[in-house]
């Protein structure tokens, strides 16, 4: 055969390295997919990892900041004991007060038996102006406050 007549088959045996050349470059690709995945779930548990260990930190702080509060209302609970109030009240010079002690005050007009009645509250209700502006008043009070301020104004540059 001549060389012309070969181009055929010159040109397939070509062509067969090229399923293998799709299949070492897809391959390749799934190598790098896989790794990017990988570098992926690495990063993903590690920042879940660090996160979980900074979430049993803080809850160690919380139970040990709970004991610690529940400790303070215990010792103030033991100190607003009556037996303890009263020891200081007679360490500062505080007696019990005997029938003998007790002053009452009289009050002059103060009936104790008198029916309690309760004056209903009424406030007073002042009416509000009505609204009755319009865009055009509204204009001219603004036009009328901008000339008052240039008249003003050029009434003290002309005044030596």
């Amino acid at each position: 055969m001549a060389p012309r007549d070969n181009w055929f088959g010159h040109t397939f045996n070509r062509a067969r390295w090229q399923p293998q050349r799709q299949v070492i470059a897809l391959a390749t690709l799934g190598l790098f997919v896989a790794i990017i995945m990988g570098a992926l779930y690495l990063s993903q548990s590690s920042t879940q990892s660090v996160i979980g260990r900074q979430l049993e930190d803080m809850i160690d702080t919380r139970d040990q900041l709970e004991q610690s509060v529940e400790q303070l209302r215990s010792e103030i609970a033991n100190l607003q004991s009556m037996p303890r109030l009263q020891a200081r009240a007679e360490a500062l010079g505080f007696t019990s007060a005997d029938a003998g002690d007790i002053i009452y005050v009289v009050v002059d007009g103060y009936d104790p038996e008198r029916e309690i009645s309760v004056q209903p509250l009424t406030a007073p209700v002042d009416s509000l102006p009505e609204y009755d502006e319009t865009f055009g008043g509204w204009l001219n009070s603004i036009f009328s406050t901008v000339r008052r301020q240039f008249e003003s104004f050029t009434q003290e540059a002309t005044a030596p």
